[in-house]
C-alpha cells in the first residue's frame, strides 16, 4: 500500500515511541504526586516542555499540553474570547454611549471545524458577533480584509497557518502584524503546518498557536497550545488545576515526551524534508494535470504545504475514485477526516467558489517521509485509471440550485450568515 493520508494521521515514528516507552511502563507516576515516582514523571514533563519551547522559540511556561489539536483550538478560541469579553465589559462599563456592544471575533470561512464550532458556540451561548472572512479561489484570505474587519470590540482573530483540505498556506506573518497593530490577540491553527513550516512564534508574531502530535509521528491523544506571556484565559477543562490552572487533568507524560521528540525531529529534518516533498508534490501535480482530462488542482499552486496535493475530478464521484485507488493500493482521502461520512460538500471548497457538485469530487494526497518517486508515478497512473473507470458517476445533487457560488455554505450555517462578502 502507498499511504497518502498523512494529513489525517501520520504513522508513529520509532524514535518517538522509544522516547515514550519508559513513561508507559516503569516510569508511570503521576507528576502531581510528591513521592519519587511522581517526581520522576514531573521531571520528564518539565524536560518535554523545555524541549518544545526550544523548537517554538518561547518560554517553557508558555506551553500548555492538551489532548490534541481540537482541544488546543477550543482552548485558544473559547479561552481567549471569554477572557476578552470580561476585559471588554470592564473597559466599557464607565462609558455611556456604545457600552454593552457585543464582543467581536474574526476568522475565515475555511477554518477547521474545531475553530468554526467554537465560534458558533460563543455566538449562540455568549452573544459574540462573528465575522467570517471570505477567501479567494486558492483559499487565501487578504490581510487587508482582516485589518478592515477588526473593530474596537474585536477580542480575538483566528486564521489557520495551512489548510488541511487544500494545503494552502495563509500569510500568517502579515495577518499577525495587523492584529498586533490593532491590539487584537491572534491565534493560528498550525496543526497541518507542524512538520513542514517554520514554527518560531517570534518570527510568526502570533499570540497563540495550536499543534497536534499525531500529525508529527506521535500516537493520537497529545497536542499543545502555545500562549504568549500570561494573558487572561478562561479554562475549558476544570478540575485539579494542572498546567498552571489553564488545563486541568492529569498530564499525559508519555504523550508530552513523545510530542517533544517528534517536534525536535521535525525541526531538524524540516528543510531537507520540505525540499524533497515539494519536488514529489510537483511531480504528482504535473502528472495528474497532464494525464487526467478535466482535473482541477485545488488550493494555491505554490503557496501550499510541501507534502500536499489535492484535486477535483468533475464528472466523477470522489468516493468512487477513492475506492478505485484503494483497490490499486493507494490510500488517500476526500478531504478532512473530521468530516468523513458527511454527504455535504466540503465547506472549504465551496468557500473557494467551487460548485457543490464539483466539490463532491475532491481527492487529497498528503505525504509521509517514506514516499518515493516510484510511489508518486504509480499513484499518478492509478489516479488516471481510476478517474477513467468511474467517469460519469457524478454524485446526485444534494439540493436544488447547483452551480458556481460566491457565498457557499460552511459547516455551520449560523456562522455563514455572518460572512463578509
Amino acid at each position: 500500500m502507498i499511504y497518502l493520508d498523512a494529513a489525517a494521521t501520520a504513522p508513529p515514528r520509532r524514535e518517538v515511541l522509544e522516547a515514550m516507552w519508559p513513561y508507559l511502563t516503569t516510569e508511570f507516576g503521576n507528576p502531581s504526586s510528591s513521592h519519587s515516582a511522581g517526581e520522576s514523571a514531573a521531571r520528564a514533563l518539565t524536560a518535554a516542555r523545555e524541549a518544545v519551547a526550544r523548537v517554538l522559540g518561547c518560554r517553557p511556561g508558555e506551553i500548555i499540553f492538551t489532548s490534541g489539536g481540537t482541544e488546543a483550538d477550543n482552548l485558544a478560541v473559547k479561552g481567549l474570547a471569554l477572557a476578552g469579553m470580561d476585559r471588554l465589559a470592564r473597559r466599557d462599563r464607565p462609558a455611556q454611549e456604545g457600552a454593552g456592544a457585543a464582543p467581536h471575533l474574526v476568522s475565515t470561512a475555511v477554518e477547521h471545524p474545531a475553530v468554526l464550532e467554537s465560534l458558533d458556540y460563543l455566538q449562540r451561548r455568549h452573544g459574540f458577533s462573528v465575522t467570517l472572512l471570505p477567501v479567494d479561489g486558492t483559499g487565501r484570505v487578504d490581510p487587508e480584509a482582516v485589518s478592515a474587519a477588526l473593530t474596537p470590540q474585536t477580542v480575538l482573530c483566528s486564521v489557520m497557518y495551512a489548510n488541511n483540505e487544500v494545503g494552502t498556506i495563509q500569510p500568517v506573518r502579515k495577518i499577525a502584524a495587523r492584529c498586533r497593530a490593532a491590539g487584537v490577540p491572534f491565534h493560528t491553527d498550525a496543526v497541518q503546518a507542524g512538520g513542514w513550516l517554520d514554527l518560531n512564534v517570534t518570527r510568526l508574531g502570533v499570540d497563540a498557536l495550536s499543534l497536534s502530535g499525531h500529525k508529527l509521528g506521535t500516537p493520537k491523544g497529545i497536542g499543545l497550545l502555545y500562549l504568549r506571556g500570561a494573558p487572561a484565559l478562561e479554562p475549558v477543562m476544570h478540575g485539579g488545576g494542572q498546567e498552571r490552572g489553564r488545563r486541568s487533568g492529569t498530564e499525559n507524560v508519555a504523550g508530552a515526551v513523545g510530542m517533544a521528540a517528534a517536534l525536535a525531529l521535525a525541526a531538524a529534518e524540516r528543510d531537507d524534508a520540505a525540499r524533497r516533498a515539494e519536488m514529489l508534490r510537483n511531480r504528482l501535480i504535473d502528472a495528474v494535470l497532464r494525464d487526467v482530462p478535466g482535473a482541477l488542482l485545488t488550493g494555491h499552486r505554490s503557496e501550499r504545504l510541501p507534502g500536499h496535493a489535492s484535486f477535483c475530478f468533475p464528472g466523477t464521484s470522489g468516493e468512487a475514485v477513492l475506492l478505485e485507488l484503494e483497490r490499486a493500493g493507494v490510500l488517500c482521502s476526500s478531504g478532512s477526516a473530521c468530516a468523513a461520512g458527511s454527504d455535504e460538500p466540503s465547506a472549504v471548497l465551496t468557500a473557494m467558489g467551487l460548485d457543490r457538485a464539483t466539490a463532491q469530487t475532491a481527492v487529497r494526497f498528503t505525504f509521509t517521509a517514506a514516499l518515493t518517486e516510484g510511489d508518486v508515478d504509480r499513484t499518478a497512473r492509478a489516479v488516471a485509471a481510476a478517474v477513467e473507470s468511474v467517469g460519469g458517476l457524478a454524485p446526485a445533487p444534494a439540493c436544488s440550485g447547483q452551480g458556481p457560488t460566491s457565498q457557499a455554505p460552511a459547516s455551520n450555517p449560523r456562522l455563514m450568515r455572518q460572512m463578509v462578502l
